[in-house]
């Protein structure tokens, strides 16, 4: 078996995301798809997880290779609150028991990638400040996280990844933009994560430059004051 290359997509469900938006980003999802398997490589190394947050997370779908995932649309509560401290452990628990690491006598995994996607702000605050540290330990080589619409609050964000980007419209055409540039991101990175496998902690990993991104998608800078 070829080393897998794990990425995990945790996107907003909460109510607010319900019409047009939730619908955008699952033609987004399926646009991604079907980039990424254009891709030999990708095809065979990259496995995916979908799980989705609302007052509940749930995982749509469990860590799967590329070639068999089947993504089904994302459906939403009519509200609910938005558990993104809860989802984030959810995703560290899942990255310590799922992805293989390397020891003496294995070559394990490539180091995971996680994209997260929210219209706001995390309900669950003390889950939320919980997570971070088990983040940071689960050896991300890249977390993007997107805001998605004028509610969202990128402050959150940059406590977990200092790459945060934007998106003002919530229209097909910029979440299809948007999950094409995750897929360009994914194999862009790939030869530099062939140099860094998930280990015992010790591996400080590689981090490239990400891709440019399309129009409908702005990167945030985080002021320094």
């Amino acid at each position: 078996m070829s080393r897998r290359l794990p990425v995990y997509l945790l996107i907003d469900s909460s109510g607010s995301m319900i019409g047009e938006p939730i619908h955008s980003v699952n033609v987004g999802i399926s646009a991604m798809l079907s980039s990424l398997r254009q891709d030999p490589y990708a095809l065979e190394s990259v496995f995916l997880s979908l799980i989705t947050f609302d007052s509940n997370v749930k995982e749509l779908t469990p860590l799967t290779s590329l070639e068999q995932v089947q993504i089904d649309d994302i459906q939403l509560p009519r509200s609910g609150a938005t558990h993104l401290g809860e989802a984030l452990a959810f995703v560290a628990d899942k990255v310590g028991n799922n992805v293989i690491r390397t020891t003496g006598d294995i070559k394990g995994d490539f180091r995971p990638m996680l994209f997260i996607m929210t219209d706001g702000s995390p309900s669950d605050l003390m889950a939320f400040r919980e997570s971070l540290p088990k983040i940071r330990e689960s050896q991300f080589s890249e977390i993007v996280a997107c805001a998605a619409g004028p509610k969202a609050n990128t402050d959150y964000l940059f406590q977990v990844t200092k790459n945060v980007v934007v998106l003002e419209n919530m229209d097909s055409s910029s979440f299809t933009q948007f999950f094409k540039w995750v897929s360009d991101l994914i194999t862009a990175n790939m030869s530099g994560m062939m140099e860094a496998p998930v280990s015992d902690g010790t591996e400080t990993g590689v981090v490239n430059d990400l891709p440019t991104p399309p129009p409908a998608v702005k990167f945030v800078f985080k002021e320094i004051i």
